[in-house]
């Protein structure tokens, strides 16, 4: 007995020896910067729903910096997020794009918010079957006032202002309140109209008659004006390096994958248990 938890105490070292050395061995890949060191064109991901501007934003300012990397490539496979993120990251594309070239490459879908950031672009490139536009804006509110009422429950709201608690599920919106909230979405309408509009050198009225919401496959976004060219990711990237002259060969900086898989699995308990299991039906 004492033989085998010899041998399964040993077993257990290697594996976990075996883990760490694999994660220094991609440690040393991304202080090396193996795959930009010689990278000239740089291929920036937005992909879900567009929340939070951070990483995005900070990522197209490193490689703006980067001398080596003359354009990038963002890559939009998001059906949208929220008015601000959207906006921020729209801006952040239109005052890089007259330093180094933007192309914007388009997968399954980039509507709503996906394409409000794709607007500005030096070009946009989208697959014939992506579903792009939706240029709207949408709000809703969940009410559960019936239901509650149903179980005999009350609420109180105690609020400092007419509006405070607009769109509170607790009750449905007066009319003065449904009003404020279509003047509301109105009002981020037309700048998403805006921006379509400077960004795709459509005229105001041209632009509206495409903004009402409707979604639009990547040929019919062509045909419009919405988009420039169809192809894919890979077809974007030598655009991208004939946007520039580039005179070498272009060699595509792509986001980092997952390097620490092993110890986000190794801390996952199901992963131990299953991995213990295993070695005690090695060595019964």
């Amino acid at each position: 007995m004492a033989n085998n938890t010899g041998r399964l105490y040993k077993s257990f070292i290697i594996l976990l020896l075996l883990g760490i050395f694999i994660e220094l061995g991609a440690l040393v890949s991304i202080f090396r910067g193996d795959d930009e060191r010689n990278g000239n064109i740089a291929v920036v991901e937005v992909a879900g729903p567009i929340e939070d501007s951070k990483d995005t934003i900070k990522r197209l300012k490193k490689y703006e910096d980067n001398e080596k990397v003359k354009a990038i490539v963002v890559r939009v496979n998001s059906p949208g997020g929220t008015v601000g993120a959207s906006q921020e990251i729209h801006d952040e594309i239109l005052r890089i794009k007259d330093k180094k070239k933007i192309i914007v490459s388009m997968g399954d879908v980039a509507a709503s918010g996906g394409y409000y950031l794709s607007a500005p672009a030096n070009k946009i490139v989208a697959n014939p079957g992506t579903l792009t536009g939706s240029i709207g804006v949408i709000a809703t509110y969940f009410v559960v006032d019936d239901l509650l009422r149903k179980f005999h429950l009350k609420w109180e709201v105690i609020q400092a202002g007419k509006m405070k608690d607009i769109g509170s599920p607790l009750r449905s919106l007066t009319a003065d309140e449904k009003l404020f909230l279509k003047q509301l979405t109105e009002d981020m309408h037309n700048q998403f109209i805006e921006a379509v509009s400077k960004g795709r050198n459509l005229s105001i009225e041209k632009t509206k008659e495409l903004a009402d919401g409707r979604i639009f496959s990547g040929k019919q976004a062509q045909e419009l004006g919405l988009v420039d060219e169809l192809g894919s990711l890979e077809f974007a990237i030598q655009l991208a390096a004939r946007e520039v002259n580039l005179k070498e060969k272009p060699k595509a900086i792509y986001p980092p994958e997952e390097k620490f898989g092993f110890f986000k699995n190794f801390s996952d308990r199901t992963f131990f248990r299953r991995g213990l299991q295993v070695l005690f039906q090695q060595y019964p």
